[in-house]
């Protein structure tokens, strides 16, 4: 061992004091410096080191080597005068090399120590498992996953060989191959099954140097699996629904860089993936603030806000919403709506609403139930009429089904589209009647609207009007009519100026036209003008077998409207119906129907005989009572009740009479119908 002795103990002492202690080839037998408080001198006390103030002292030794780290160059001729022959002195120069080798040594030293730490910690932070091999297959690290994944304390492992820990390794045969072996399964000896891919380690010499191998337990694995096959489902989903959807949609990162847009957000803005996508998020704004940016620094939404955007300026409603992931901003996303498309579909939506409202037509031939020989002629007459602009006139009794025939005739027509206008004739007072016909200017009576009003013929110009029971015109309103269906033109009441009209006439009425014209009551012009096409629809006496496909029609029709199942109708229920005549046809069998359904108890879901009043046998009884003397005087009750209810029983016979035609009625009765609906009304009939 070479005794040496340090002369100096300022920085250069110190750092060869240091650096010599840690050798085991030198020993400091003595440090030398006039100061003993110098930092060299306290630094040898503590490793128990001689020290002397005067350097000859230190000549007494062996000595082997001297170091001067004064710097003095008369010191360094001194003790070169003075030492051994044996001895070797080196100058302050090479002591300061020494020092900063020294130096250098310790930083890389650190260096390397830092590295190390942040390697192991990077390891064994790591989720995945990992166990390294050297060239001999020991192993020489094993980090903190590995340990939960086998259930192996690293101490246990680390100096073993790999084959000891798993006997079935692949890292060894990855050694001799040279190549990577990915997503293979293994088992340990503890019978737990991983996953684990195996990579060699070459050196810069591309030289074997070992191997190592990374791992996940196989439960782990296949359920990590799992979930980024969902996420990938989700996100291949969600990215469908954005690329899809009609609305234009754009998202932005925390900082307000664009991440994403759909071809509705190119088509509205007029920009394209490669203007947005990591551009500002205000890339898109003519006219207005950025609302993604307001969103990223008040994390609330926004919605309804005008703006400009694009190049074509497109004026838009925006909403923009904060994207928050576990409590944190990550970014928004937008709507923009285009305030064209938007006002384009409210026209449309009003203008629907238009035709809803005005195109009163419900009813087509599909609506119209009957099979029997008697109800096909009418049908494929009202066809043919549809195809033609001829005027229609509809024949038959009441509750045949008259108005039905003239909403599907309107619908089969050209001017389905245009207004379906209905009047019935005998409904409207006859002072109101012509200006509710043909309309009003502004003056023409005392309490006309200001600027006048427009006739139901105006108000169904290009379409179909329908004017119900017919007969019951006015002699003047039948004039006009004439006029109408002559010229093509109306006059208002109170104007002068006539007003072209192109309206299709759908006539109906229950009464004898022809015994009407020769009463005088009906113009025999106007009945040629209105009988151009005309079509009778038989009663439902004559046409019984029609009464199952009609019943069953009706039934689903009344479930709808009381909220019940009701499934069907027996075939004796039907024969039941079948003896009666049915006098006020099929509104009379949609009144027997409904009321049928209403007295059902809640678990019956068929129509059965015993649901069906007795017609046969109420028949007579009411012919007995509507025969029968009123009742005379009775005590308590007044002459206006007792009158009242004689007036009732006489209407009730009339009707009884001529079968419930209410023109018939009031004719023999010799009332208008007006009246009789007024009498009606009042007696509660």
């Amino acid at each position: 061992m070479q005794k040496v002795m340090i002369v100096g103990g300022g920085v250069g002492g110190t750092t060869v004091l240091k650096l010599l202690s840690e050798s085991e080839v030198f020993s400091i037998v003595c440090m030398a410096d006039t100061n003993e408080s110098a930092e060299g001198m306290l630094a040898a006390k503590e490793r128990r080191i001689p020290t002397v103030t005067d350097w000859s002292m230190g000549l007494e030794r062996d000595l082997d080597i001297i170091f001067d780290t004064t710097g003095d160059p008369s010191v360094y001729k001194k003790i070169k005068r003075d030492m051994g022959e044996q001895t070797i002195l080196i100058p302050g120069s090479v002591a300061l090399i020494m020092t900063k080798l020294f130096e250098e040594k310790n930083r890389l030293i650190s260096k390397l120590e830092n590295t190390s730490a942040k390697m192991d910690l990077i390891l064994n932070t790591t989720s995945e498992g990992m166990v390294v091999i050297d060239h001999e297959g020991f192993i020489i690290m094993f980090n903190d996953s590995a340990e939960r994944a086998s259930d192996t304390k690293r101490e246990d492992v680390i100096g073993r060989h790999i084959k000891d820990f798993i006997p079935s390794t692949g890292l060894l045969r990855v050694m001799q191959t040279n190549q990577k072996e990915v997503n293979q399964e293994i088992t340990l000896s503890n019978g737990m099954e991983l996953i684990t891919t195996r990579i060699p380690l070459v050196n810069a010499d591309k030289e074997i140097i070992g191997a190592f191998s990374v791992f996940r337990n196989k439960m782990e694995a296949v359920q990590l699996a799992e979930q980024i096959t969902d996420l990938k489902e989700i996100q291949t989903m969600l990215q469908a629904i954005i690329q899809s959807s009609d609305e234009a949609i754009s998202v932005v990162d925390d900082q307000g860089r664009g991440l994403l847009i759909n071809p509705a957000y190119t088509r509205i803005t007029g920009l394209t993936k490669t203007q947005v996508i990591g551009k500002p998020a205000s890339i898109d704004i003519y006219e207005g603030e950025s609302m993604h940016m307001k969103v990223l620094q008040t994390k609330k939404p926004v919605r309804g806000v005008n703006m400009r955007v694009g190049p074509k300026h497109k004026e838009v409603i925006v909403n923009v919403a904060p994207i928050i992931v576990d409590g944190c901003l990550k970014g928004s996303v937008g709507v923009i709506h285009d305030v064209s498309e938007i006002q384009a579909l409210t026209h449309e939506l009003n203008r629907a609403r238009q035709i809803i409202r005005t195109l009163q037509a419900k009813y087509s031939f599909d609506d119209i139930i009957g099979a029997s020989e008697e109800m096909k002629l009418p049908i494929e007459q009202a066809k043919l009429s549809a195809r033609t602009p001829a005027t229609v006139l509809l024949r038959g009794e009441s509750g045949t089904g008259k108005e039905l025939f003239a909403h599907a005739i309107h619908n089969a027509s050209d001017r389905k589209f245009n207004k379906f206008v209905r009047v019935n004739c005998a409904a409207i007072s006859e002072s109101l009647l012509e200006s509710e016909l043909f309309g009003y200017d502004e003056g023409a009576f005392t309490g006309a609207s200001r600027g006048g009003k427009v006739g139901f013929f105006e108000e169904a110009n290009q379409g179909s009007i329908f004017l119900d029971e017919i007969g019951e015109l006015p002699a003047n309103i039948q004039a006009k009519l004439l006029r109408v269906l002559q010229e093509k033109e109306i006059i208002r009441v109170g104007g002068t100026k006539p007003i072209p009209i192109n309206v299709r006439v759908i006539a109906a009425t229950n009464i004898n036209l022809e015994q009407a014209i020769a009463n005088g009551s009906f113009r025999e012009d106007l009945y040629f003008r209105l009988n151009r096409m005309p079509i009778f629809i038989a009663p439902l006496r004559k046409r019984k077998e029609d009464l199952r496909e009609l019943a069953e029609h009706l039934i689903n029709k009344i479930n709808q409207e009381y909220g019940r199942s009701i499934e069907g109708i027996t075939a004796a229920a039907i024969h039941k119906m079948q003896i009666y005549n049915w006098p006020g046809n099929v509104r009379e069998l949609e009144n027997i129907l409904g009321r049928a359904i209403i007295f059902m108890k809640l678990n019956e879901t068929v129509i059965d005989i015993h649901h069906i009043p007795d017609f046969i046998e109420e028949i007579p009884l009411k012919q007995e009572k509507l025969l029968m003397k009123p009742s005379g005087y009775v005590s308590g009750k007044p002459l206006s009740e007792i009158i009242d209810q004689y007036e009732a029983e006489i209407i009730q016979q009339a009707f009884h009479t001529h079968k419930g035609n209410k023109t018939l009625t009031a004719k023999a009765l010799g009332i208008s119908v007006r009246n009789l609906y007024y009498k009606m009304e009042k007696l509660k009939l």
